[in-house]
């Protein structure tokens, strides 16, 4: 009608508004009995629909059903017959019979109602219950007495059911027809002439029940008719409708009503018995009546869901075999006796983690065969998962997301859907869905930490493994492969990565070259975690370095300077007293810690009794007072060692003059050991150049060359040194307490000649000092100058950096001297 179709479109309306789904929908009609295989229809053609799409979409039928009785071909996109559809069984006496199913496509989604039309066909003919009806009728019957015969049954409906019934041509009996409040019929005998058991005590006649199929079928029953003594009242039931209502699934035996009919009649004329007739087979197993105390109950299984009426008719009987008859009406009372039924309509999974909020993960229907309140159904989800259900159209929900998704923190999800309808006591089910969560690369590298520190000791192998670093990726597969890399820069002038490598894979730090405290003692870079996601994201790290000092190193002594040409000595007075300052032996160690804590020992010396050495400041002094017997000449051996593991050492030469006047000490110095030996080698030379002049001449030639290359060599690595000018002396070893003569800082000027036998040494001391230069040439000289030079500051303040580079020079300030008239 007009109403219902006014609905049905907006129903389509609102599910095209709500799920952006596109829907049609279609109907076909077929003849039941069809071969398996056989066309149905052309769903493509009838729906507008290429068959790539039908393929691309997945297109699949869903029917709640536990038969699927038509099947999609989705490379021909023609709908045919699957299973044997049989009509009566499908629907029963329902017309017009159908069923219907939704074919369903993705991407995008389309949902297309299709219902399917079973046509009736003439496969069954009438039958009757029972072969023979068998009546015993009295001779008494009054003409119009009515004898209600058996019905036949026809399950084929419209012009295919039961049509008519035909009675066997006789004397007595007319048929007459008529047609139940269900549409059923039925026929009765009507007497038309009286009976007279002496002409005639038996009758056999025949009833046909035709239907109005093509080809026409029928069914016959024998009716046999027993003409009795006279009983002229027949039975009188008190209602001719009885009314009642019955509990769906009411207990065998649960009593539902009684019916009663009184018989004028008395003796076994008036015996009255109850039956049913005129119900169809279903209900005969359903219900029964005691046919003597007209009592129906029931005696099978009451379904709301299948029968929500029932009809029938209630004979009584007396024994001379006249009858009345009375309908029953029972209505069936629902109970909640049927929980919710959830079909999976659309499953997705897995679903993506950065998918927005209201993506759809499935479409399901959810059913309840009761009624009422019984089968209204609100369906939610449990265990607060971030997920809900929506409906926006009848029996039909969509599962949604509810909140975002972190795969980092749930990776799968088991959703149950609990679907609860209104009974009394309330019905439920559930059905669990497992939903995988797909990842996207939304977490960057983690490391371990955000600051490495590592030490590393100094002159090691190239190809050294430092240490790892690592990180972790809260994502997964290839979002999760990390890749290290670092990041290039300048170090000291050096490339970052002439210093340092990384595997990409695993994270170790290598050493390309070996690294010298001395040049670098620390150094800073960053090394970048990438994963392999699209788009990558990487973290940064800094990895610090420092190069552990190493005693590689040995002392190296500043003063005094140890010259091969010529002699230099200090001078003590024999006057000197106990502690007198005889000079400092000043080294430095270009090593830190305690690689570079320096101490000095006397090793050797001429007179051990007279001198000695302070451990820590390398101060020579006196130990006893000075006597004449004293040597002039001493000669001390100092060792300087650094507190390294193992030690390294330097060894120095400090030459002493124990004399109060200048022609003294130049008599005892002018015998050196190197004279003798030269004159040694002189007579030598004297004698061999007897026997080979010419060889000679040109050994001393060589000799002579070679001694004054030497020598200035010497002189040119002495003025090229890098070793600083003025003496560093650590704080820890510096004379505090203001005793001795070096309480200040010296500058020494060596003046050298060409000649590799002759040398000035110019010294500047206090006015209190004295410094002998004592030349071993054939004519030795002896300088003595006191006049000082001086700077224009006591003090030269300079800041230099830990890391500076060995080699770097820097500026100091002129001192003005007085002999030369310049700086």
């Amino acid at each position: 009608d007009i109403a219902g179709s006014l609905i049905f479109w907006m129903m389509i309306i609102v599910l095209l508004y709500v799920f952006n789904v596109v829907t049609c929908q279609i109907r076909y009609s077929i003849p039941e009995e069809m071969k398996k295989g056989s066309l149905i229809g052309n769903v493509a053609q009838d729906l507008g629909l290429d068959l790539k799409r039908l393929r691309s979409g997945r297109a699949r039928i869903v029917t709640g059903e536990n038969i699927q009785y038509t099947e999609l071909k989705t490379d021909k996109g023609i709908l045919v017959v699957n299973e044997r559809i049989d009509r009566e069984q499908l629907c029963g006496d329902i017309t017009p019979c159908s069923f219907s199913f939704e074919i369903i496509l993705e991407n995008p989604m389309e949902l297309h109602h299709v219902t399917i039309e079973v046509l009736d066909v003439n496969d069954h003919p009438p039958v009757f219950k029972k072969s023979d009806i068998v009546l015993e009728i009295s001779e008494s019957a009054n003409l119009g007495a009515k004898f209600v015969l058996d019905s036949a049954e026809d399950p084929d409906v419209g012009v295919n059911a039961l049509q008519n019934y035909v009675l066997t041509s006789n004397d007595n009996f007319v048929l007459k027809q008529h047609v139940n409040p269900d549409g059923s019929k039925y026929a009765e005998m009507v007497l038309q002439k009286q009976l007279d058991r002496e002409d005639v005590p038996h009758l056999s006649l025949k009833l046909i029940a035709v239907d109005g199929g093509t080809p026409q079928r029928s069914g016959t029953v024998n009716i046999d008719i027993t003409v009795l003594d006279a009983n002229d009242n027949a039975p009188v039931f008190n209602q001719s409708v009885y009314k009642a209502t019955v509990i769906e699934n009411a207990a065998r035996g649960t009593n539902i009503v009684t019916v009663n009919a009184t018989d004028a009649d008395s003796g076994s004329n008036g015996y009255i018995t109850y039956s049913i007739s005129n119900v169809k087979s279903n209900i005969a197993d359903l219900l029964s009546i005691d046919e003597e105390s007209g009592v129906l109950s029931v005696s099978g299984p009451i379904d709301f869901e299948k029968d929500k009426k029932y009809e029938l008719r209630i004979d009584a009987k007396d024994q001379g075999g006249l009858t009345d008859s009375s309908k029953v009406v029972i209505e069936v009372i629902d109970v909640n006796d049927n929980a919710p039924v959830i079909s999976v309509m659309s499953f997705t999974s897995p679903v993506s983690e950065d998918s927005p909020l209201g993506t759809t993960v499935g479409i399901i229907n959810v059913k309840d065969l009761d009624s009422s309140d019984n089968g209204q159904v609100t369906c939610r989800i449990e265990h607060n998962a971030p997920f809900k259900v929506k409906s926006n159209l009848r029996n039909y929900y969509t599962l949604i997301t509810d909140s975002v998704l972190d795969r980092e923190t749930i990776s799968e999800y088991n959703i149950t859907v609990v679907a609860t309808d209104r009974g009394t006591p309330p019905l439920s089910t559930r059905r669990t869905f497992n939903l995988k969560v797909s990842d996207v690369n939304d977490n960057a590298p983690v490391f371990s930490q955000t600051e490495y520190s590592k030490t590393v000791p100094e002159n090691n192998s190239p190809g050294f493994s430092v240490f790892t670093v690592s990180a972790s990726d809260a994502d997964c597969g290839q979002n999760a492969r990390i890749s290290y890399f670092l990041e290039e820069k300048d170090i000291n002038g050096a490339q970052l990565s002439s210093l340092v490598s990384v595997n990409s894979e695993n994270g170790v730090i290598h050493a390309v070259r070996s690294f010298d405290y001395e040049q670098m003692k620390s150094f800073e870079f960053n090394i970048t975690a990438r994963d392999a996601g699209s788009p990558p994201l990487s973290s940064v790290a800094t990895v610090k370095i420092i190069v552990q000092d190493q005693n590689d190193n040995p002392p190296q002594v500043l003063y005094p300077v140890q010259t091969g040409g010529s002699m230099v000595a200090e001078m003590v007075p024999r006057s000197a007293d106990v502690g007198y300052l005889v000079t400092k032996v000043v080294a430095v160690d270009v090593d830190s810690g305690q690689n570079a804590w320096l101490s000095y020992k006397l090793q050797k010396a001429t007179d051990r009794a007279l001198f000695e050495v302070g451990l820590q400041n390398g101060e020579i002094r006196t130990i006893r007072q000075v006597t004449d017997k004293d040597a002039v000449k001493q000669r001390l051996t100092v060792i300087v060692e650094d507190n390294g593991q193992p030690s390294r050492s330097a060894t120095v030469v400090v030459n002493v003059a124990v004399a109060d006047s200048f022609p003294e000490v130049l008599s005892e110095f002018t015998d050196f050991p190197h004279d003798k030996e030269y004159n040694d080698n002189l007579t030598f030379y004297l004698v061999l150049a007897l026997a080979v002049v010419s060889f000679l001449f040109i050994t001393c030639l060589v000799v002579i060359i070679s001694v004054k290359i030497y020598r200035w060599r010497q002189s040119r690595v002495l003025y090229q040194s890098n070793l600083p000018v003025i003496p560093y002396y650590p704080p820890r070893y510096s004379d505090t307490l203001g005793t001795g003569t070096l309480q200040h800082v010296y500058n020494y000027e060596v003046c050298r000649t060409t000649d590799s036998r002759k040398s000035d040494v110019k010294y500047m001391p206090p006015m209190s000092e004295s410094l002998v230069s004592v030349d071993g040439a054939e004519t030795d000289t002896l300088q003595v100058d006191r006049q000082i030079p001086s700077f224009p500051k006591d003090e030269i303040h300079l800041e230099i950096a830990e890391s500076v580079a060995v080699g770097t020079r820097f500026s100091l300030e002129s001192a003005d001297d007085p002999r030369c008239g310049n700086k």
